[in-house]
């Protein structure tokens, strides 16, 4: 059984960082793809970034390009979001997701966090 637990989330300034993490449990995550979603209030999860099992490749929205950076330690079963120059439009609980394959839509993940909150002031 997989189980992932996110943790970094928190009250920010705009223009503000912060790092998300993911922790996994389970003997398949240096061999699964990870992703990070996003979901703002009164609006639908959407993609934000997601990496492929070797962080190799990565993939990003164009919401978040150039300002977040996903990472991954296979050793550590952890993958990260790291979120510079924060808008107050970023603000979402963000759940990390793992898959077989490197995906931007949510049919392409099979274990969900309980997602973590982040809120950007203005």
């Amino acid at each position: 059984q997989v189980q992932l637990v996110e943790s970094g989330g928190g009250l920010v300034q705009a223009g503000g960082s912060l790092r998300l993490s993911c922790a996994a449990s389970g003997r398949t995550f240096s061999s699964s793809a990870m992703g990070w979603f996003r979901q703002a209030p009164g609006k639908e999860r959407e993609f934000a970034a997601a990496i492929s099992w070797s962080g190799g490749s990565t993939f990003y929205a164009d919401s978040v390009k150039g300002r977040f950076t996903i990472s991954r330690d296979n050793a550590k079963n952890t993958v990260y979001l790291q979120m510079n120059s924060l808008k107050p439009e970023d603000t979402a609980v963000y759940y990390c997701a793992q898959g077989t394959i490197v995906a931007k839509g949510e049919g392409s993940y099979d274990y969900w966090g309980q997602g973590t909150q982040v809120t950007v002031s203005s």
